[in-house]
């Protein structure tokens, strides 16, 4: 259930996610998906009155003496999803949008925040301004984000660097941002936010959205190509497939680099993926940014 032509399918977002997050789960390791919470912090004597919940077995089998888990240590953090909307996440690899993948990635992603006790907020970059949603941990704000991340419809260009100071109002906590985007950008806008995201000591997880077809220069039936955003046309020329892909891979390899260098986790992903490896990144970095 976590290929995106059978997520297409589903449109209702709450039960997408729901069923992305059931379906991951099911094949994964549900121990390392706690639910709000606390982290194992030491053992303790048990002594008369305490939960027999928290009672370790396993402690108890070797050193025939009872032990209470204490869990004291508070991992629930704030969670962003940063989305980009611009004209240019229109764009459709056989009948997948990016903005489609964006939506079912940051709907499952929020599931599984919210499951972990996670605050979520959503916050969407286009027609240069900045829709904000702040972060709220409740089942009813995470209904919220729902209704407003189904209603994205990508037009415009990407928001401008004037409007990211609305991005750090109101907190000083430490907090996970993730960034669901094509990296596709006029004149390095995407970059300056990034820098000032990272800036703030924040972590970061940026999702590059790519289509197949972008990837393999699988444009068959096509003699044009339009920019999205701009509307400007160039030929295609299928010739120059080799060409393409060589400047491609370069330019990927150069956008990796670059965030390596701000300390930003990079994945980039192919719209026909399913979402699993996407899912297990998230989790891996949500740990880091425990604190």
């Amino acid at each position: 259930m976590l290929d995106p032509k059978v997520l297409m399918t589903i449109k209702d977002l709450p039960l997408l996610a729901r069923t992305v997050i059931d379906g991951f789960m099911n094949g994964f390791n549900k121990s390392k998906v706690k639910g709000p919470g606390l982290e194992f912090s030491q053992y303790r004597s048990y002594q008369p009155g305490d939960d027999l919940r928290w009672l370790d077995w396993r402690m108890f089998a070797r050193s025939d003496r009872y032990y209470i888990r204490e869990s004291e240590i508070e991992t629930s953090i704030s969670i962003r999803f940063l989305i980009d909307a611009s004209a240019s996440m229109n764009h459709d690899d056989r009948g997948i949008r990016k903005i489609d993948y964006a939506k079912f990635l940051a709907a499952s992603l929020a599931y599984l925040a919210n499951l972990q006790g996670d605050s979520v907020g959503l916050y969407v970059f286009q027609e240069g301004g900045l829709f904000s949603l702040a972060s709220k941990p409740d089942p009813q704000h995470l209904q919220r984000l729902f209704y407003h991340l189904q209603q994205v419809n990508p037009t415009g260009t990407f928001t401008q660097p004037i409007h990211y100071k609305e991005l750090f109002a109101g907190t000083d906590r430490k907090e996970l941002l993730v960034f669901i985007t094509d990296m596709y950008q006029a004149d390095g806008e995407i970059t300056k936010l990034l820098d000032s995201l990272s800036a703030l000591k924040h972590e970061v997880i940026v999702f590059h959205l790519m289509g197949k077809n972008e990837m393999d220069f699988d444009f068959e039936g096509y003699s044009t190509l339009e920019d999205l955003e701009t509307g400007k046309t160039i030929e295609v020329n299928t010739q120059q497939a080799s060409i393409y892909q060589e400047k491609l891979t370069s330019h990927l390899e150069g956008i990796r680099l670059q965030l390596l260098g701000k300390h930003v986790f990079y994945r980039m992903i192919q719209t026909s993926q399913p979402l699993d490896t996407t899912l297990r990144d998230f989790l891996v970095q949500r740990n880091k940014s425990k604190f």
